[in-house]
C-alpha cells in the first residue's frame, strides 16, 4: 500500500512538473519563406522538431509564408499590427529595408562572450558582406547561394570542344558560344551558345558581369549606387553584344524561369542560373553536364544571394535569447549539412564542409563545391535603402539596353540619377 501510494505521489509530482515546465516554456514563432509542403518545408519541420525535442523549454512554431517577397510583407504587416514573429528568414538584400522600418535588432547584443564572437567570425566573409552594416550584425546567413555556369558536355563534344573544360574568360565564352550556336538550313538558330536570363530579377546575373569587370554596384552603407561607372556600362554593353554583335545568345529579354527547361531541351549549351537549380539539373538533365564559376574579365566574381535569419523587435528578452540559441544550433555543422543536402543551398560555415558526411556527399557530387569555392571571389548582392525601388531602376535600364530602346550608357546614367534622388536622404 505504501509503495503504491509513493508511486502515485511520484507520478503526480512528475506530471505537475511537466505541466509547469510546459507552461514556463518560451514560445517562438518563426517565419520561413517557403510554401507549405515540399522538401524544404519537410526539412525545416524535421529540424525544428528535433530542436524542440532536445529543448523542452522552447516551443517553436514554424510558419511557412510563401515567397521571400510574401515573407517580408507579412513580417512588416505583423510588426505594424503589434504581433511580429520573433525570428524570420528574409532576403539578405532586405537588410536596409528592415533597418529603415525599425523592425530588427542586431545579433551583437546577444553575442557577447568570446565563444559567441568566435562563432560569428566562423561564417564565410562573402555572406557576411550583406549581413552586417554600420558595425552591427543584423543577419545570420542560412539559405545562401551564388549563381553558377552550367554547360552541356555532349554539346561541347559535338562542337569539337573539350567537354571537361568550361570557358574561363569572357573572350572564351564568346569563342565557345560561336562554336556551340547551331542553325538549321533556313538559318534559324536551333541551339544558342549562351543564355544569361534577363527577366525576374535581371540585376542579379548582370551583377556577376559587373563584378568580373571590377565594378561594385552599391556601397556597403546602402546609400550610394555606381550604376554609371564606366566598368558597369562596359559590362552591360558586353551583355548586349552577346546577342547583337557576337550572335551567341538569343536577342531580347530572356526568361529566368524557363532556363532549366531550355538547357534540358538543348536550346542553350551554356546557361547562367542559381546554384539552387543544381538538384533540378542533376535529376532532370538528359545528358552529362558541368558546373563552373563565372568566367572572368579582369577578375573572377559573382554576387551572393539568398536569405538570412533576422531577430524581430517586439520579443521579450527570453524569446530573443532563445531565438539566438536556435539560430546557433541550426547553423551548426550537423544541421547545416542536412539542410544543404536537402536543398542545394551553400552551407554558410566552412566547418560544415569538414564533416565526414559533407565530404562523402561532395565526393559523389563534386558540382556542389563550385558555388562554395566561388565565395572566394563573390561580393554582396545589390542591396540599398529603398531596395525594391532602386533595383527596379537598374532592371529598367538593363531592359532598355537589351531591347534596343536605349544605349547602355544613357540607360545607366538615368538609373543612377534616379537612384541618387532616392538615396540622397540616407547619406
Amino acid at each position: 500500500m505504501l509503495k503504491s501510494t509513493l508511486m502515485k505521489a511520484v507520478a503526480t509530482t512528475a506530471l505537475c512538473f511537466s505541466t509547469w515546465a510546459s507552461a514556463q516554456a518560451v514560445d517562438l514563432q518563426f517565419y520561413f519563406p517557403v510554401a507549405v509542403g515540399g522538401k524544404a518545408a519537410d526539412t525545416i519541420q524535421e529540424l525544428t522538431s528535433e530542436y524542440a525535442a532536445a529543448h523542452p523549454d522552447v516551443n517553436i512554431d514554424a510558419v511557412y509564408t510563401g515567397s521571400y517577397q510574401d515573407t517580408v510583407a507579412k513580417v512588416i504587416t505583423a510588426s505594424r499590427g503589434g504581433n511580429p514573429p520573433q525570428l524570420s528568414v528574409i532576403l539578405s538584400t532586405d537588410t536596409f529595408t528592415l533597418i529603415d522600418e525599425d523592425l530588427v535588432v542586431p545579433f551583437d547584443d546577444y553575442l557577447t562572450s568570446e565563444e559567441d564572437k568566435k562563432w560569428l567570425d566562423g561564417f564565410y566573409p562573402a555572406f557576411m558582406e550583406n549581413s552586417q552594416t554600420g558595425g552591427k550584425t543584423y543577419g545570420i546567413p542560412f539559405q545562401r547561394s551564388t549563381p553558377v555556369m552550367y554547360w552541356n558536355k555532349e554539346a561541347f563534344k559535338e562542337a569539337g570542344l573539350d567537354p571537361e573544360v568550361a570557358p574561363q574568360t569572357w573572350d572564351e565564352m564568346v569563342e565557345f558560344g560561336k562554336k556551340l550556336t547551331k542553325k538549321d538550313d533556313s538559318g534559324n538558330v536551333t541551339q544558342w551558345g549562351v543564355r544569361i536570363p534577363s527577366s525576374g530579377f535581371p540585376y542579379w546575373l548582370f551583377q556577376g558581369l559587373a563584378i568580373e569587370n571590377g565594378a561594385i554596384l552599391a556601397n556597403s552603407d546602402g546609400n550610394k549606387t555606381n550604376f554609371d561607372d564606366p566598368k558597369v556600362v562596359e559590362a552591360l554593353e558586353f551583355m548586349v553584344d552577346l546577342s547583337t554583335k557576337y550572335e551567341v545568345m538569343a536577342p531580347g529579354i530572356i526568361e529566368w524561369g524557363s532556363t532549366p527547361k531550355a538547357f534540358f531541351e538543348r536550346e542553350s549549351a551554356i546557361v547562367w542560373t542559381s546554384t539552387g537549380n543544381l538538384t533540378n539539373m542533376r535529376d532532370n538533365a538528359p545528358f552529362d553536364f558541368g558546373v563552373a564559376m563565372f568566367p572572368e574579365k579582369i577578375q573572377r566574381g559573382a554576387p551572393t544571394g539568398g536569405g538570412n535569419f533576422y531577430l524581430l523587435k517586439g520579443a521579450s528578452e527570453e524569446q530573443t535569447q532563445a531565438a539566438v540559441e536556435f539560430v546557433k544550433w541550426i547553423t551548426a555543422p550537423q544541421q547545416s549539412m542536412k539542410w544543404t543536402k536537402a536543398t542545394g543551398y551553400v552551407a554558410p560555415r566552412p566547418e560544415t564542409w569538414e564533416t565526414a558526411e559533407m565530404k562523402e556527399y561532395a565526393a559523389g557530387f563534386p558540382q556542389v563545391l563550385v558555388a562554395r569555392d566561388q565565395l572566394e571571389f563573390a561580393k554582396a548582392e545589390l542591396s540599398t535603402y529603398q531596395n525594391q525601388r532602386v533595383t527596379s531602376l537598374l532592371n529598367d535600364a538593363l531592359a532598355a539596353a537589351i531591347t534596343g530602346k536605349s544605349d547602355a550608357a544613357t540607360a545607366l546614367e538615368k538609373a543612377q540619377a534616379d537612384a541618387d534622388a532616392i538615396l540622397s536622404e540616407y547619406r
